[in-house]
């Protein structure tokens, strides 16, 4: 599998969040494959942060493609996002939920779960499992020890759905599935 670099990060974030499943994502001694995926316009979205958070703008610009963007959800939940710019327009990519690979022991004492589905199916329990907090946003996983990110080895089957967890702008299609996964957090 070969490393993922800044200019899968330089195009459209639908495009981005589609082509990132079957990916390889981990921090630290904990890895999986990224089964599930949301998209958001940086401009005209108003699910996306940036449509009421100046700080949000000012994230996209200032920083560099394939960024971390992490934020507390509900003041109780970290959130990951690769921060997508430079094609047809900006944005982000959540990443909602993993296929767990490696590490798993880790992630069940982070996560205090024993069921493997149950570790990585959701965009907090995936950060928890993982160990990504706050003060990763900014951070560039591209750059920085510690992270991996890797193309899938084969072609994946992917399914399409509109965004979940949101009450504005939720009809978009921009909600990518490995198709058929039992790690998602909801199927298509």
């Amino acid at each position: 599998m070969r490393p993922i670099d800044r200019s899968f990060f330089e195009r459209d974030p639908v495009l981005c969040a589609r082509e990132l499943i079957g990916c390889t994502l981990g921090f630290g001694s904990a890895s999986g494959i990224i089964v599930e995926t949301e998209a958001y316009a940086a401009n005209g979205d108003h699910a996306c942060h940036t449509w009421k958070r100046p700080s949000a703008r000012k994230f996209v610009a200032f920083n560099s493609p394939g960024t971390a963007y992490v934020y507390l959800n509900y003041g109780m939940h970290w959130l990951f996002n690769f921060l997508v710019k430079g094609g047809d327009r900006d944005g982000f990519v959540l990443i909602r939920a993993l296929e767990p690979v490696k590490g798993i022991p880790v992630m069940k004492r982070r996560r205090k779960q024993a069921e493997l589905s149950m570790l990585c199916n959701g965009p907090a329990k995936l950060t928890q499992a993982l160990g990504i907090r706050g003060d990763l946003d900014g951070g560039n996983p591209l750059d920085m020890a510690g992270w991996t990110l890797l193309h899938p080895p084969t072609p994946v089957r992917i399914s399409v759905s509109t965004r979940i967890g949101i009450s504005k702008a939720a009809g978009y299609p921009w909600r990518f599935l490995l198709h058929g996964s039992r790690f998602v957090s909801m199927p298509a």
